[in-house]
C-alpha cells in the first residue's frame, strides 16, 4: 500500500496528479473549540457561494491544464449541512474541469444528525464513497460541552445507517483531553466504538486555540484547564486497546483496518501537491504554498473579478502571478531547505516510518547527511528509532512529536 501511495503522490509537479480539497464554510452552529474558517448564520450566501465555488474550480482547471485528481475531500465547516444538489454540482464541476481518476477516494465530512437513509443513498449515487463522521464523543454531557448538535446514540445510529446504505469506508472522529472528561468516560467511548468496528478512526487531543469561546472560558476560569498528563494517558490507552482490537496506527492520530488509510491525508503526509478551493483553503503546487481570502463574501467577489480578469498559464504560475490571482490572498515560496524539512516532519507523522531512500531520490541528499546530529540526538533521547532504512517515532516520540518536529526547522 505504501509503495502505491508513493507512486501516486507527485514530487512537486502535476504529472502524477493532485489531491483536491473543497471547503464548505457553513455550519448550523459553530462549536466553541473550533478555530477553522467557518461561519453560522450566513445561509443567504449559500447559493452565490456554491456558484462561485464551481467557477473557481473551472478556472483552476483551465489554468492548470486539467491535471489528474487522485482524491477529493469535502471539509469545513459542515459539508453535510449543504444541499445534496450543491454537492453534486461541485463534484460535477471537478469532473468536468479535471481528470478524476477512476475509483478516486471522495470523502465528505458529516455531522451525525445530517445522515438519514435518503441522504446517504443520494451521496452514494452522486459519487461520494467515503464518510468522515464527526462523533467527537459518545458521552452526552461532553457533547453538550462541545456544542455538538447530536447525542451519542444518534452518532452510533448514523454510523449504522451509513453502513446499511452501502458505505464501506467510514471514519469516526473522536476527541480526548477535554475539560471535565474522565478516563472512565474515554474508556467507555472507546469500548462502544470498538463494538461498531469502523474501518478507520481519527483521535484528536483538544487544542485550546486563541480567541475561541472555549479558550476564553478556560482563561476566565469558567472551565478547568485540560490536564496534559491525563490526555497522554488517554492517548496511551487508545493505542493499547485499539492495537489489541486489530487496528493499525498508521499516523499519530489515525488508526485503520488494513487497506483503509485515508488516501487524501496520506497525500498531505507524503508532502504531495494539492489544490484547495473555497475561502481560507490552502494549496501547495509547483513550489508554492498559497491560500484564499477568508471572508466568504469577499471570496465570491474575488472569483467574479478573476473571471473577468482572465487566467494565467500554468507555466507562468510563479509567486508574483499567484499574488492576488482571483481569491488568492497570500503566497509562500517553498525553497529546497523548507521542502526537505517539511518532508521530514510530515513523513515522521506516519508510524510506519519515513523512507530514507525515498527522501534521497526526491532531494538528492539523504536525511542522515542533512540532519545527522539531530537524528542521533533524538535516538539517544528515545524519541526516534532507525531500522531497515526507515526513521520512525517511538511510542514516547508520539507523545512528544512537536518537540521532535522542531528539531528539523
Amino acid at each position: 500500500m505504501k509503495e502505491t501511495l508513493n507512486r501516486t503522490v507527485d514530487k512537486g509537479r502535476l504529472g502524477e496528479g493532485i489531491s483536491f480539497y473543497v471547503h464548505i464554510p457553513f455550519c448550523k452552529t459553530k462549536c466553541p473549540y473550533c478555530d477553522f474558517n467557518t461561519y453560522q448564520g450566513i445561509e443567504p450566501l449559500m447559493g452565490s457561494y456554491m456558484e462561485a465555488l464551481a467557477r473557481e474550480i473551472q478556472l483552476w482547471g483551465g489554468t492548470l491544464g486539467s491535471p489528474k485528481v487522485n482524491t477529493i475531500f469535502f471539509g469545513g465547516g459542515t459539508p453535510s449541512y449543504a444541499s445534496l444538489e450543491s454537492t453534486e454540482g461541485i463534484l460535477g464541476a471537478i469532473v468536468s474541469s479535471f481528470q478524476v481518476v477512476p475509483g478516486a477516494e471522495i470523502t465528505l465530512e458529516a455531522n451525525p444528525g445530517d445522515l438519514n437513509e435518503p441522504a446517504l443513498a443520494r451521496l452514494l449515487e452522486i459519487g461520494v464513497n467515503r464518510l468522515s463522521i464527526g462523533v467527537q464523543s459518545l458521552d452526552d454531557s461532553l457533547l453538550a460541552l462541545l456544542g455538538r448538535r447530536h447525542t451519542g446514540s444518534q452518532a452510533m445510529e448514523a454510523y449504522r445507517l451509513a453502513r446499511q446504505a452501502g458505505f464501506r469506508s467510514v471514519s469516526l472522529d473522536l476527541m480526548y483531553g477535554l475539560p471535565y472528561q474522565s478516563m472512565a468516560q474515554w474508556e467507555d467511548t472507546i469500548d462502544k466504538v470498538l463494538e461498531l468496528r469502523p474501518l478507520h478512526l481519527s483521535l484528536y487531543c483538544l487544542t485550546l486555540e486563541d480567541g475561541t469561546p472555549m479558550e476564553q472560558q478556560v482563561h476566565r476560569g469558567e472551565l478547568p484547564e485540560p490536564d496534559p498528563d491525563l490526555a497522554a494517558d488517554m492517548y496511551s490507552h487508545a493505542q493499547e486497546v485499539l492495537g489489541k482490537g486489530g487496528y493499525h496506527q498508521y499516523e499519530i492520530s489515525n488508526w485503520t483496518m488494513p487497506g483503509f488509510q485515508c488516501l487524501h491525508n496520506m497525500a498531505y503526509w507524503l508532502n504531495g501537491p494539492y489544490l484547495g478551493v473555497g475561502p481560507g483553503a490552502h494549496s501547495c503546487l509547483m513550489g508554492h504554498r498559497f491560500w484564499n481570502i477568508n471572508s466568504p463574501k469577499s471570496y465570491i467577489q474575488r472569483v467574479l473579478e478573476w473571471e473577468s480578469g482572465g487566467m494565467v498559464a500554468a507555466d507562468n504560475l510563479n509567486a508574483d502571478a499567484l499574488k492576488g490571482l482571483g481569491p488568492v490572498e497570500g503566497v509562500e515560496s517553498i525553497g529546497p531547505g523548507l521542502a526537505m524539512a517539511e518532508t521530514m516532519i510530515l513523513g515522521l507523522r506516519l508510524l510506519d516510518g519515513l523512507s530514507m531512500a525515498d527522501f534521497q531520490v526526491r532531494f538528492g541528499r539523504g536525511p542522515l547527511e542533512l540532519y545527522g546530529p539531530e537524528i542521533e540526538e533524538l535516538q539517544q533521547e528515545g524519541l526516534l528509532e532507525r531500522s531497515n532504512g526507515l526513521l520512525r517515532l517511538t511510542r514516547r516520540g508520539c507523545l512528544l512529536a512537536n518537540q521532535v518536529f522542531m528539531r528539523f526547522l
